[in-house]
């Protein structure tokens, strides 16, 4: 047995040996190729390119397969954030719109709050069937504001209050095809003194329509003979006891006779953008007429306080 022992393990350390003196001779640098390396080699080649190429297809499909989502992944997010970019784009410009609403507002405020009470007010309604007719404000009764108040945005006067809620009232346009009240107003005529002064006269008339197709106010009743002309302001005359004085209404855009000759007939471009109303004033004039038709300060209009109890004083 121990002979078989010792002839095993002669066999292995002389393979060892043997495996040894090979390595170092292959392991040398050479200037060829040994016959069995060179079939290993070929062999080796053959067999890994049969492998490889379709090894490569398969992973360059897969490969593919994983960019495209990728892509696609990517192209999702940037078309999201382009969406939100749009957004917030459209956002902006509304702010900045509102924005420039608001500050013209605020002018229009501190030009004419030393003579009216302006109660600021948004549009929150406007039907498409009665787009030139009325719009429904965010103020009623509870503050303040009472029918037949004046309606004004920054550019000009808009209408009056023609019914109110508690919480919000209904406003009739100066474009209303039903309109039946008119509106007594001024033609501010610039006039040349002989000494290069410039001063200014008032010139009467009413408004009583609105043209659809040219867009325009039409005032009547203006006096023949009065030199009107393009481009003059027009502004609210106070005279008919609701509408307050001196709110722009729009300038003259030309002037013509009536059908009878006796006085004239002027086409009026209003100031304010009746396709734009989304914050308004009401304005509250500083004087009303009482019951008995006596012009009085709005403060002696109130209920005045009861009487002491009996009792309660002399």
């Amino acid at each position: 047995m121990s002979f078989f022992g010792n002839k095993r393990l002669i066999i292995v350390l002389v393979g060892l040996v043997l495996l040894i003196t090979i390595v170092g001779f292959t392991s040398r640098e050479r200037s060829k190729l040994s016959w069995p390396e060179m079939f290993l080699k070929d062999t080796f080649s053959v067999v890994q390119g049969f492998f490889y190429r379709p090894a490569q297809a398969v992973s360059g499909f897969f490969q593919g397969i994983g960019d495209a989502y990728d892509v696609y992944e990517e192209n999702r997010v940037l078309k999201a954030g382009m969406d939100q970019y749009a957004r917030m784009t459209a956002e902006l410009h509304d702010l900045q719109a509102e924005n420039e609403r608001l500050r013209s507002a605020l002018q229009a405020k501190d030009n004419l709050v030393k003579s009216y009470d302006l109660r600021f007010a948004e549009v929150v309604a406007r039907n498409p069937d009665t787009w030139n007719n009325t719009i429904t404000i965010d103020k009623g009764l509870k503050h303040g504001i009472k029918k037949d108040m004046a309606v004004m945005t920054a550019k000009g006067l808009i209408g009056r209050v023609q019914s109110v809620a508690n919480f919000s009232s209904t406003v009739e346009l100066l474009t209303s095809y039903e309109r039946r009240n008119h509106i007594s107003a001024y033609i501010q005529v610039k006039l040349q003194a002989a000494k290069g002064t410039t001063s200014y006269q008032t010139v009467s008339g009413v408004i009583e329509e609105y043209d659809p197709q040219e867009r325009l106010l039409i005032m009547r009743k203006i006096p023949w003979g009065q030199k009107i002309e393009a481009k003059q302001q027009v502004v609210s005359s106070g005279l008919g006891g609701v509408i307050p004085r001196n709110l722009p209404i729009g300038y003259i855009v030309r002037v013509e006779p009536d059908d009878y000759g006796l006085t004239q007939t002027a086409y009026i471009q209003p100031s304010a953008d009746f396709s734009q109303l989304n914050e308004v004033m009401v304005v509250e004039r500083s004087f009303t007429f009482t019951p008995t038709g006596e012009l009085v300060p709005n403060q002696q209009t109130q209920t005045p306080p009861a009487p002491p109890a009996a009792g309660g004083g002399q």
